[in-house]
């Protein structure tokens, strides 16, 4: 069997610069990688790690890529439940799994994030929160050298699914159930990220919405951020009838506002955080099973792995209305 010495060798550099460029390491130049690429090529080298998984007949490692929300100061409920949901579904179907966040590959070549995948013998990947921004990530899933499912994007390929929510529908379907409770005609919409793709189809649900129930509709960007949220809603709110918050954590920012300014304003949100029961008011929420999301995307990343063809799932919402005995154990 070739081993990285007989790379080194062919490539004329030292073991441990072969180890670097494999492992995606910084700190070499271009024309080095070029060189120890091409020997590892012509050798056919296999590195060990996944030597030892092709020899144990190991169905393969998978990998949950997240892009933790370092926005806000309270804990990120969302991400643990997709960690649970992931973890206890892995376990049930004898899966290795591992987690990465996109901080660690940040710098790093499309070149050097799939080194780094099969360096640990990553045979499957499950990506949480991608942007269009994130085009490394966007290259590597493109090019088909992982199984890949993607939550909350709506993209597919031949090895690749996505799975999610409709979070359009679900936008239409809790604000419409808000609005009409109050007769309301003046919205305020506190919209996510632009460059989130459940947040832009939550905004095209609401704005479908608007102009169905002949709505003026008035959005703004809160960015998920909380404290946003209460700031647009301190400058905003007076003039508008109902507040509709692309997120629960705006929500919660755009209630605590309204009780400082001692006004009602109905308000909706967006994904069912026990943190919701918690704002002081009740208020109508599309809940998701985000655990459910991350042990169905197991489910379908098994289902590619076994030779599936990718495809889109769509999963069930609910609309709740969240209170305090709800949630309190």
């Amino acid at each position: 069997m070739v081993s990285i010495k007989d790379v080194a060798k062919q490539a004329g550099v030292a073991i441990s610069t072969v180890s670097k460029v494999l492992n995606g390491y910084p700190g070499v130049s271009e024309a080095t990688k070029r060189k120890v690429e091409a020997a590892a090529k012509e050798l056919e080298f296999v590195p060990n790690s996944i030597a030892a998984a092709l020899s144990s007949k190991q169905a393969g490692r998978i990998a949950l890529l997240m892009n933790l929300n370092t926005q806000t100061k309270a804990i990120d409920e969302i991400d643990m439940q997709y960690m649970a949901g992931a973890i206890q579904k892995a376990q049930e179907k004898k899966l290795d799994l591992i987690t990465v966040f996109f901080s660690m590959l940040k710098g790093k070549t499309v070149a050097e994030v799939i080194r780094y995948f099969k360096a640990q013998s990553i045979e499957g990947i499950i990506v949480y929160g991608i942007s269009p921004n994130d085009r490394v990530i966007w290259e590597v899933v493109e090019k088909g050298a992982f199984k890949v499912v993607l939550v909350d994007a709506s993209y597919r390929a031949g090895t690749v699914s996505c799975i999610g929510i409709d979070h359009r529908q679900a936008q239409i379907d809790v604000a419409r159930k808000t609005i009409l409770e109050n007769k309301s005609k003046k919205i305020l919409y506190i919209a996510g990220k632009k460059n989130s793709y459940p947040g832009a189809q939550r905004l095209v649900g609401i704005e479908e919405l608007a102009k169905e129930l002949s709505c003026k509709l008035f959005v703004r960007y809160g960015d998920f951020s909380e404290l946003k949220a209460r700031n647009l809603t301190f400058q905003y709110a007076k003039s508008k009838d109902v507040i509709v918050c692309g997120s629960d954590l705006m929500a919660i920012g755009a209630m605590r506002a309204l009780i400082e300014m001692d006004i009602f304003r109905p308000v909706c949100g967006f994904d069912g955080l026990v943190l919701m029961g918690y704002a002081g008011k009740q208020m109508n929420t599309v809940q998701q099973n985000f655990a459910g999301v991350s042990a169905a995307a197991v489910e379908e990343l098994q289902y590619l792995l076994r030779g599936g063809e990718g495809r889109e799932v769509v999963l069930p919402h609910t609309i709740v209305r969240m209170k305090y005995l709800d949630i309190i154990a």
